[in-house]
């Protein structure tokens, strides 16, 4: 979230733009930040970082040098500091844009007030890119927690056909089992069967003999 967004020239820190509103969270007051914001513009200078993040309370300033130019964005501490610095060069270049040729001659503080319109704007923008964002996350940890799911279900699968695997063998083992057990039976039978026939022979011509 954009608390607060100023614009102020380097070589003497004089206020170009600001546009803010109230830190609900920390209920700070919103002239604090800007106090402060003034006092970091007076102490800029040319060996300044062009971009630097600076923590105050539980938020953080980050501010961009282009052109003897400071654009400085308050935003929590949470909030991404790559969007922060796209927003600042966003603004950065539609500042330049349309008042570039104007800033050294600016002689009173907010002279370019009207530029809120677009900041505005680009705040709203930035709102969205946040939101879509935490979509993007919000989405990618359901992504995660589904597949997390879905390799416990196949897990659970894995045990289940496992066991069913184990099953298969014993019956092939038994049917197996079962198949030579049937055909020794079976021989035994034929064995059986031949030496009746064999004893009754016998006996009919030992019979036939006596006679």
């Amino acid at each position: 979230m954009a608390m607060m967004t100023m614009i102020a020239r380097v070589v003497d820190g004089l206020p170009l733009v600001a546009t803010m509103q109230e830190d609900e969270q920390s209920g700070k007051s919103v002239l604090e930040y800007q106090n402060q914001a003034k006092m970091l513009f007076r102490k800029l200078g040319p060996n300044s970082p062009t971009r630097c993040s600076i923590e105050t309370g539980p938020n953080l300033f980050h501010y961009l040098i282009e052109s003897e130019v400071c654009y400085l964005v308050l935003c929590d501490k949470m909030f991404s500091k790559r969007i922060a610095f796209n927003y600042l060069e966003d603004i950065a270049q539609e500042f330049h844009n349309n008042y570039g040729r104007k800033v050294n001659s600016a002689t009173r503080p907010y002279a370019f007030i009207e530029f809120d319109i677009y900041i505005q704007k680009a705040k709203k923008s930035l709102t969205d890119r946040r939101r879509n964002i935490n979509t993007i996350n919000t989405q990618l940890q359901d992504v995660q927690r589904i597949m997390v799911q879905n390799i416990d279900d196949v897990l659970q699968r894995g045990t289940v056909l496992s066991e069913l695997d184990t099953k298969t063998q014993n019956l092939s083992m038994l049917s197996q089992k079962y198949k030579k057990d049937a055909t020794y039976l079976n021989r035994k039978s034929l064995y059986v069967k031949g030496a009746v026939a064999g004893i009754v022979i016998i006996v009919f011509i030992l019979y036939f003999w006596v006679i």
